[in-house]
Parts: C-alpha cells; sequence; structure tokens
C-alpha cells in the first residue's frame, strides 16, 4: 500500500495529476516550511509543486499523508491514505461490486470532507453522502 500511495502522491493526487513537480526543500517559501514545521515538527517531508501551491507528503501515524499549502503558508487540504472499508456507508454503496486500488480522506481547509477512490486507473470523489464531486 505505502508503494501503491507513494505512485498517488508522485503523479499529484487528486488536484495536480499533471502539474506537480518534485522540488527540493531549499527551494520551498519559508512561510510554507515554517507552517508545516509548526504543524509537524520533526516530520520527514519531500514536497512537490502544484501549479502555484506546494504539496507536502509524509507519513502520520503510519498513514501516508499530504498536505497543500498556498505559498503563503496557508494549509488548503489534507489527505490521508486510508482503507476502502473505512469509507463512509453512502460511499461504500455507490462503489458496491468496484474494485478499490486506493482509497483517501480529503479535509479541505474550510473543514468539508470528501472521499478519493481509484477505480480500474481513475480517481472518483464523493462526499460524504456519496454524492460525486467534481474535482
Amino acid at each position: 500500500m505505502k508503494k501503491i500511495f507513494g505512485i498517488f502522491l508522485l503523479m499529484g493526487g487528486l488536484l495536480t495529476a499533471i502539474f506537480a513537480q518534485n522540488v527540493a526543500a531549499s527551494k520551498i517559501p519559508s512561510a510554507v516550511k515554517t507552517a508545516f514545521t509548526k504543524n509537524h515538527p520533526g516530520v520527514k517531508v519531500n514536497w512537490e509543486i502544484e501549479k502555484q501551491n506546494y504539496e507536502a507528503g509524509f507519513t502520520l501515524n503510519g498513514k501516508e499523508t499530504s498536505e497543500v499549502y498556498s505559498a503563503a503558508g496557508s494549509l488548503l487540504e489534507t489527505e490521508v491514505s486510508i482503507k476502502a472499508s473505512e469509507f463512509p456507508a453512502a460511499v461504500m454503496a455507490k462503489l458496491k461490486g468496484m474494485k478499490v486500488a486506493e482509497a483517501a480522506k480529503i479535509t479541505k481547509a474550510d473543514g468539508s470532507v470528501s472521499y478519493e477512490a481509484e477505480v480500474k486507473g481513475k480517481d472518483l470523489l464523493f462526499d460524504v453522502n456519496g454524492n460525486p464531486v467534481k474535482p
């Protein structure tokens, strides 16, 4: 699962499948590094640029996690890998009979939550009620 999620992070995840680029920590704005370090002191991180934002990939509490920050250091979203069995019942119902290769819970800065399921190489997004969400 870690290898699969690592590939997922490299592909840029939910919003940046095409636009992500690995980048050295020295190229990350200090506001972004400061915000990340404040939230996760001592955590080893891999950085990517996604469009005008910065994605931090790391392991937290044994789960592959990524956070997206604005150039000003504001946390925009957090994505945590989960087991498909951890989806809400409404999402599980939408995925009934489908093989889920990867699963993630995405929390936006405003507190809204969505769930991502990779099925047949495509990412499907759902809100907590199982309604499809556009990326």
